[in-house]
């Protein structure tokens, strides 16, 4: 019996082998994302309050992780829904942290890092982490446990 539902036909064929690394891909495609829309809405703060707007690459680049781990539920019911609920979460922080910014920019504050978008990222980026390279650290842990 196969360990996934062949859902998608072809796509499941191709992708399932590697949906782990491909989502360990898109996490950090997102993390750098993150740091140049960071850097792209501190230029547009100093024109002004109303300049100050989502950047693409990185809207993009949360949606895509969105439909990946969705893609990842339909692999492996259990880390993907432990995947997707961090993933939603990390969409729901981005959200809220692109407000703060247009409110520091309306309040001509500093634009500050979006910190709990970075924490909420790096629980992603650890999970993620987790599931596609627990083959390294395999070995030691099941001596230990």
């Amino acid at each position: 019996m196969e360990p996934f539902v062949n859902l998608f036909g072809p796509v499941d064929a191709l992708l399932a082998p590697f949906v782990e690394y491909v989502i360990l891909a898109l996490v950090l495609l997102n993390l750098v994302t993150r740091q140049l829309a960071h850097r792209h809405q501190v230029a547009q703060a100093s024109d002004g309050a109303d300049a100050v707007d989502r950047y693409l690459p990185h809207v993009a680049s949360n949606v895509l992780l969105v439909l990946g781990a969705f893609y990842y539920l339909t692999i492996t019911h259990h880390a993907g829904m432990v995947f997707a609920i961090l993933t939603v979460g990390l969409f729901v922080t981005d959200f809220f942290e692109f407000e703060s910014r247009n409110v520091e920019a309306r309040n001509d504050m500093g634009l500050e890092r979006p910190k709990g978008a970075i924490v909420a990222s790096l629980l992603v980026l650890s999970y993620a982490a987790y599931q596609s390279l627990f083959w390294l650290v395999a070995g030691p842990f099941g001596t230990v446990v």
